[in-house]
C-alpha cells in the first residue's frame, strides 16, 4: 500500500482482475510496483509506460493512473478495445521514486537524481551541475556511484518487457521543462541523432497526420535542448537494440509546467507548484488531456508493422529527420 492520498488508486488498480502485479523491489520499506495487461504470450508488442522518476513531478504518475482507471474502465465494455489487448501487452511503474515521492523531492531519500544515475557520460558541451554532478549527494543533479535500486527495478522491468516482446514503446512522464509539452527521444548524452531516427520521423508523422488539431505536442530530440549524463533511457536504448532483437523505441512526455506557472503565478510559491497544475480545474483537465497520446502510442504499439519503415523507405525518413531536428 502506498501511503499518499493522491496514489491510493494504485491500489485499486493493481487488485484489478485483469491485472497482474508484482513488487520489483523495496526502498525505505516502500515496494515499487509493476503492473501488467493483456496478453501472456511470448513475442507480443509491448507498450512500457513509467512515471514518478522525479519525486516532485508527481503529476505524470497521477496521468498514468487516471489513463489506466479509464482504459481498465473500458475494457468492461469496448469490444475493440477487449481485441487490441489480446495480441498486446501494457506494462507499466506508475510509481518508481517511491522515497522521493513520500518526501517531494526530486531526488530519492539518498540524494540521487535517478535520471542522472546510468553508467553513461554525456559528450561535452555540457551544463555543470545541470548535467550530473558526483561531488555531494546535498547537491541538485547527484548521479550517485552506483545504480540505485529504483535504477536497477527499471531497467530490469524494461529489459525484461523487451525480452519477450516482438517490438516495444516506451513512455516516460514527466514534468517541468518550458511552456509548452514535448516528446523527447534519445539522445540525451549527445547530439548525434540515434540510430533509429526513421522511425522516431515515422511515428511523429503519424502522429500529427491523425491528429492535426491536436497541437499540445512538440516531438524532436532531448539533445536540442540540453545534454545529460546518467540518462536511463540512453541506457536502456542501447542495451536493448544492440542485439537483433525486438525494437526498443523510448521516448518521454515532458510536461510544460511552465504554462502553468505563467496562468498561475501564485503556485510558485506552493511546495509543488513549479512541477505541478495546482488549481483544481488546470489538473482535472491535465490529467485528461495525455490520455490522446496514451492512447496512440497503445494503437501505434498493436499495430507497428503497419507504420514502422521497412528498408527501402528508412534512408528517406533518416534524412527526413536530419533536415528536422539536425540541422543547425
Amino acid at each position: 500500500m502506498f501511503e499518499i492520498a493522491e496514489f491510493s488508486q494504485l491500489d485499486v488498480i493493481r487488485t484489478h482482475p485483469l491485472v497482474r502485479s508484482r513488487v520489483l523491489a523495496e526502498v525505505d520499506g516502500l515496494p515499487i510496483w509493476e503492473l501488467s495487461i493483456g496478453s501472456e504470450e511470448e513475442q507480443v508488442p509491448t507498450l512500457g509506460l513509467y512515471a514518478g522518476i522525479h519525486g516532485n513531478e508527481r503529476i505524470g504518475s497521477q496521468v498514468l493512473l487516471a489513463w489506466l482507471e479509464h482504459t481498465l474502465s473500458c475494457l468492461a465494455w469496448d469490444s475493440s478495445l477487449q481485441e487490441r489487448i489480446k495480441k498486446m501487452r501494457i506494462v507499466s511503474i506508475p510509481l518508481i521514486n517511491v522515497t522521493g515521492l513520500q518526501q517531494g523531492t526530486r531526488a530519492t531519500s539518498q540524494g540521487i537524481d535517478l535520471m542522472r544515475n546510468a553508467p553513461i557520460d554525456a559528450q561535452e558541451p555540457y551544463v555543470w551541475p545541470l548535467a550530473g554532478q558526483k561531488v555531494s549527494r546535498f547537491l541538485p543533479w547527484y548521479r550517485g556511484r552506483t545504480l540505485a535500486p529504483e535504477s536497477q527495478a527499471l531497467i530490469d522491468s524494461v529489459m525484461q518487457a523487451h525480452q519477450k516482446a516482438s517490438f516495444m514503446m516506451a513512455m516516460d512522464l514527466h514534468s517541468g521543462f518550458g511552456s509548452n509539452d514535448s516528446l523527447w527521444f534519445p539522445y540525451a548524452a549527445n547530439r548525434m541523432p540515434p540510430p533509429h531516427l526513421a522511425e522516431a520521423v515515422a511515428l511523429c508523422d503519424l502522429f500529427n497526420q491523425n491528429y492535426p488539431l491536436h497541437d499540445f505536442y512538440k516531438i524532436e530530440p532531448q539533445s536540442i535542448h540540453y545534454t545529460t549524463h546518467g540518462d536511463l533511457w540512453d541506457y536502456l536504448y542501447d542495451k536493448a537494440n544492440t542485439a537483433n532483437g525486438p525494437l526498443l523505441l523510448p521516448y518521454t512526455l515532458e510536461m510544460g509546467s511552465w504554462l502553468w506557472l505563467r496562468k498561475n503565478p501564485r503556485q510558485f510559491f506552493q511546495r509543488f507548484g513549479l512541477f505541478h497544475p495546482m488549481l483544481p480545474h488546470r489538473l482535472r483537465r491535465v490529467l485528461r488531456q495525455h490520455w490522446t497520446i496514451l492512447d496512440f502510442l497503445m494503437r501505434a504499439t498493436a499495430d507497428y508493422d503497419h507504420w514502422v519503415p521497412d528498408e527501402l523507405s528508412r534512408m528517406s525518413l533518416h534524412q527526413a529527420g536530419i533536415e528536422r531536428w539536425y540541422r543547425s
